[in-house]
């Protein structure tokens, strides 16, 4: 769900955030999305918004979140706080560099999206391993989920702008026979009229 950061677009990563109104809002209109679903487990990013998001999705379904601190948003580093403007003002090189090339950058101080994809793939592959049968919810963040779109799809981080990814949005993957298949990417139709 939307926080005031995601609203006026500052860099999140690491800093622990809660929940805008928009946001919890958001958190509901996909948990009355999800209760469609027989789900086993639910699986979040240790950050408050993600758990917070992740409680709100639970609570219907009176299952327990299980912080799984693998799926935790990207460190940003030193841009931890920035607004776009101030990222492009104070990096100019690398701000360029984030927009044509992601896969390149690494974060002053932070991680790069290689890195991240890969702890976030192991902790999806370990989770298929464990429920090979079951439905469960991930709840995480708009870089990681772009990146684990991109990593069950088969692509790596250089495709990080080939996708996109709203606050609170829905993906939904059906693993057959260990290959993910892609049902949808970016659904929001739970979130029209917010």
């Amino acid at each position: 769900g939307q926080t005031e950061w995601n609203r006026v677009e500052r860099f999140r990563g690491l800093t622990d955030l809660e929940l805008n109104d928009t946001g919890v809002r958001q958190a509901e209109a996909a948990a009355a999305r999800l209760r469609e679903w027989t789900v086993a487990a639910i699986y979040a990013s240790p950050l408050k918004r993600a758990m917070r998001t992740a409680e709100i999705i639970a609570q219907p379904l009176k299952l327990k979140v299980q912080p799984l601190e693998s799926i935790i948003d990207m460190n940003f580093g030193k841009w931890h706080g920035l607004s776009l403007d101030e990222a492009r003002q104070q990096y100019p090189e690398l701000y360029a560099l984030w927009e044509t090339q992601p896969h390149k950058v690494q974060f002053p101080e932070g991680e790069n999206l290689p890195h991240v994809q890969a702890r976030a793939m192991s902790a999806v592959n370990a989770l298929i391993d464990r429920h090979p049968s079951d439905t469960i919810v991930l709840v995480s963040h708009r870089v990681i989920c772009k990146l684990l779109v991109l990593g069950l799809l088969g692509l790596d981080s250089s495709h990080f702008w080939q996708i996109e990814q709203n606050t609170a949005a829905i993906n939904f993957f059906d693993v057959r026979n260990g290959l993910p298949i892609a049902i949808t990417i970016n659904e929001t139709c739970h979130l029209k009229g917010l």
